[in-house]
């Protein structure tokens, strides 16, 4: 049982989803002497690293950089692709005011009251060196009303659900966490320093983000717009939703671990429950095209008000001048849903509802759209709410003994940013190829 297009092969390892992990999976096992024929429900490579374009403007799924300077994956992708390097500069916008990113490491852009509440609540925390929840990481971080007034509104936002409600280990690294004297100095004083986790920002000179995918993605054997629809780990074949079935010697999965499960033919019930608990955010893309330059005043933004729906804004114009026609400018709003916060409209009357929204900033009007697009993805990222580790670690172990191995966000289900997602496709390649060598 052979697909049409690949050669039989006893060394053949089948890869699922063309996203950044499933790329790299191929690519590191053909160079170890596999055939690795990829699996892509969509019509193009690249999962939530797709970029696409509509009328001249180049959008992403969702917001991406480049900033990652391991040397092996700087090497696989700006050593690959001609790029542009910006400051890591963004900004917060929350009831009326901007303030530079990080809120805590720029306080001065809050207005004096806000400053003097902060520091009040951040002198008198109680450090908390056992946190149970991401909540009370927070509070023990920054003290009480900083976590009320900017992160746990974020989190509605941008997690859907409350502080309280995650665990804490995710956000190690993620967040900065400045000291009083840090604090101390940036309500008084302008703070001229970057603070974010990364210093600059990488990005394609053209084709979007999705063109550091392009090197991965040359001669690889990619079937699209197709799904798996039944794996049987006893004959060892893959059935295909167009009827066709595949052979296989080794799997490595990258689509998300509850849609693996389903097709899995007879997975235990235990199996199955975990994956139903695993949670994950679900996530609407607003693109927007002007006639006018830099609507946006920044890279990207974070928005902490409520009432406005997405939660981070960035703008492709200012990534690359390539991604907008002459004279124009773009931005991309995000909005995130999951099955605690469910979508509860059209996806056009949510476009029409965000447009209204954004207008309130003040930085377009509505006649200088000239172009206004919606897209939705229904994984956006994995969310760590507290049974996670256990679901995982029961779904691995039992992926790891029916010999499926895993990579990416999706596989790993963890909150990989692109280069830890390259590299884990790169990992799962070479430890399959070592198991193989040892089963000889």
């Amino acid at each position: 049982m052979e697909t049409e297009g690949i050669l039989p092969d006893k060394d053949r390892v089948v890869v699922l989803g063309a996203g950044v992990a499933g790329l790299s999976a191929s690519y590191h096992l053909r160079e170890l002497g596999y055939e690795a024929p990829v699996i892509e429900r969509d019509e193009t490579y690249g999962g939530l690293c797709n970029s696409f374009c509509i009328d001249g403007f180049v959008f992403d799924t969702f917001a991406h950089i480049s900033f990652d300077n391991e040397p092996y994956t700087y090497s696989m992708f700006e050593g690959k692709t001609e790029h542009w390097t910006h400051s890591s500069e963004a900004l917060n916008y929350c009831d009326g005011n901007w303030v530079r990113n990080p809120v805590q490491n720029n306080l001065i852009g809050l207005p004096v009251e806000e400053r003097i509440k902060i520091l009040e609540s951040y002198i008198k925390r109680t450090v908390n060196p056992d946190v149970k929840t991401y909540d009370e990481w927070l509070c023990s971080h920054f003290g009480d009303y900083f976590a009320e007034r900017y992160p746990r509104r974020y989190t509605r936002k941008y997690w859907t659900i409350e502080a309280d409600k995650l665990e804490p280990k995710w956000i190690e690294g993620r967040m900065t966490t400045p000291d009083l004297n840090v604090m101390l100095r940036s309500a008084m004083v302008e703070n001229k320093e970057i603070a974010h986790y990364s210093k600059e920002a990488r990005y394609p000179v053209k084709g979007g983000f999705k063109e550091y995918l392009r090197p991965l993605a040359k001669n690889t054997k990619i079937l699209y717009n197709v799904t798996v629809t039944q794996i049987d780990v006893v004959e060892k074949n893959i059935t295909l939703s167009d009827g066709r079935v595949l052979d296989y010697e080794g799997i490595v999965s990258t689509i998300p671990l509850p849609e693996l499960i389903k097709v899995i033919k007879d997975v235990p019930d235990e199996i199955m429950e975990c994956a139903d608990r695993l949670d994950h955010t679900s996530g609407a893309m607003i693109s927007l095209g002007f006639s006018r330059p830099k609507v946006c005043p920044r890279l990207w933004f974070y928005i902490y008000d409520e009432d406005i729906f997405p939660s981070r804004i960035y703008a492709p114009d200012w990534k690359s001048i390539n991604n907008v026609p002459d004279g124009c400018s773009a931005i991309q709003a995000e909005v995130d849903f999951s099955k605690y916060k469910p979508l509860k409209c059209s996806l056009d009357d949510l476009k029409e509802e965000v447009i209204d929204q954004l207008l309130k900033l003040e930085l377009f009007d509505r006649s200088e759209i000239v172009v206004s697009d919606i897209r939705y993805r229904e994984y956006a990222n994995v969310m760590f709410t507290p049974q996670i580790y256990d679901m995982r670690t029961k779904i691995h172990r039992y992926l790891n003994d029916i010999g499926i191995s895993y990579a990416g966000r999706w596989g790993m289900w963890d909150y990989l940013w692109v280069g830890q997602s390259f590299r884990s496709g790169r990992d799962a390649a070479y430890q399959l190829a070592e198991e193989r060598k040892a089963d000889r």
